[in-house]
């Protein structure tokens, strides 16, 4: 344990990195405890800073929150999520094999969201490659073309039947197959693409844990997968890969209703993307600050940004097109947009977005197409086009039968709830038989 001087000194210049103050720190801390954001006062901030008191109870938290690693956390529970940690390698293998081993994980939490960006191990690589064991298999571009191809067909499952269809399967194949391959003899550059490859991994992982169910630890899960991937395309220098984790949480706190937080890691994600020649991936990042912007009643901020995504998304598509924001297409920016503009206010131009989406662009994934038409019925309910509504629903219902995803169950949820108000109309209680029926057999 290093004694409170050392201590303080590592709070005092990582709050410094990150332009935090007493009350920044104290708030981050209590939320990351559990206690909420007025669980610690500023005072007690200030003395761990100046070091007139050892924060014994509060070190795991304080280490979580702003990344540092003092040799010990003291007592933090065994699967306390950490945002950073010595070696991310070790760290993402480790948080494989506890959800294999299915172990407890912590609720997501807003402070550990933040925490996930402090500055990643740039050098982490490069270690790697002199100091491999020598009995360690050797990797080349064959297994990091392998990596890939597994994320693809997991991926493009995923996006049909949802992400509670087979996510054991990434996790599998991170902690058997990818995990002997990043303690393995590499080339810096093949190391690279094989932590950018592992980071998309990680991050459908994530993804699918997230689309899983509401669980408080499903989304703990998800939250500490997004971390690790943000992580490891950090620490592969692959920009485009970090802004698209970033995008994960952000899009993740949105819908815990941590909405400063959520703009915040949105600004991040912008920031990374800013230098892109791909204007799919600007958009992708655009309409996710946007997105955050709406949810925080921010209207300034969200029409301007989703302004800069439609300029983006209007431009030619450049690149191979395999990363996930270069597969971010017009159809997908239409339904963004439409439910931005759902916030704002705007039903009529959401109502236009949303048909674009489905009709003018046209969407191939079941589980996405579903999601938009639960959402087109609910701006028709809204605009009182009671007929558009049960007729777009109908077609919802047919398109969700066997899709195991949180945010199709939501929306069943949310139709059958709306749906109570026309009790004794004939198409009306044959949806909400329909959708109680689709409950109940867990799609």
């Amino acid at each position: 344990m290093p004694d409170s001087k050392e201590i303080a000194e590592a709070i005092q210049q990582a709050c410094q990195q990150r332009g935090w103050g007493p009350s920044k720190l104290a708030r981050e801390v209590g939320i990351a405890e559990g206690r909420g954001p007025h669980g610690v006062d500023r005072q007690s901030a200030r003395r761990w800073m100046t070091g007139k008191r050892c924060p014994t109870y509060w070190l795991p938290h304080i280490t979580g929150v702003l990344g540092l690693d003092l040799g010990t956390t003291g007592a933090a529970e065994p699967d306390a999520p950490k945002a950073t940690a010595t070696d991310t390698v070790t760290s993402v293998i480790e948080l494989g094999r506890s959800d294999v081993h299915r172990r407890d994980f912590l609720a997501a939490t807003s402070g550990y969201a933040l925490s996930a960006l402090a500055l990643p191990d740039l050098e982490s690589i490069t270690r790697r490659t002199r100091t491999a064991p020598s009995g360690a298999v050797r990797v080349g571009t064959g297994e990091v073309a392998a990596v890939q191809q597994m994320v693809k067909s997991l991926g493009d499952s995923a996006a049909e039947l949802g992400g509670g269809h087979a996510r054991h399967l990434a996790v599998r194949y991170l902690t058997d197959d990818v995990a002997p391959w990043l303690n393995g003899k590499f080339t810096e550059a093949t190391g690279r693409e094989l932590f950018a490859a592992t980071s998309q991994l990680v991050h459908l992982a994530g993804w699918m844990a997230q689309d899983e169910g509401n669980a408080p630890e499903n989304q703990g899960r998800a939250q500490q997968y997004y971390a690790h991937a943000y992580r490891l395309a950090a620490e592969a220098e692959d920009p485009e890969l970090s802004a698209t984790a970033l995008r994960g949480m952000a899009v993740q706190a949105i819908d815990l209703g941590y909405r400063a937080e959520a703009v915040q890691l949105g600004e991040a994600c912008v920031r990374y993307g800013r230098h892109l020649e791909n204007p799919r991936a600007v958009a992708y990042y655009e309409a996710t600050l946007a997105n955050a912007a709406a949810q925080d009643d921010d209207r300034h901020t969200a029409t301007r940004h989703l302004a800069f995504s439609e300029t983006a998304i209007g431009r030619p598509q450049s690149g191979s097109g395999e990363s996930w924001a270069a597969h971010y297409s017009p159809g997908r920016w239409a339904h963004d947009s439409g439910m931005i503009l759902t916030r704002l206010g705007d039903l009529d131009a959401a109502e236009e977005h949303l048909h674009l989406a489905l009709d003018i662009h046209g969407l191939d994934r079941r589980r996405t197409r579903a999601i938009v038409l639960a959402d087109l019925g609910g701006v028709r309910l809204r605009q009182g086009n009671i007929d558009g509504a049960l007729m777009t629903w109908s077609e919802f219902i047919d398109c969700a039968d066997g899709i195991r995803s949180i945010k199709v169950r939501t929306a069943l949820d949310d139709m059958r709830t709306r749906l109570n108000r026309y009790t004794g109309l004939p198409a009306a209680d044959e949806l909400r038989h329909k959708s109680t029926r689709l409950l109940i057999s867990g799609h």
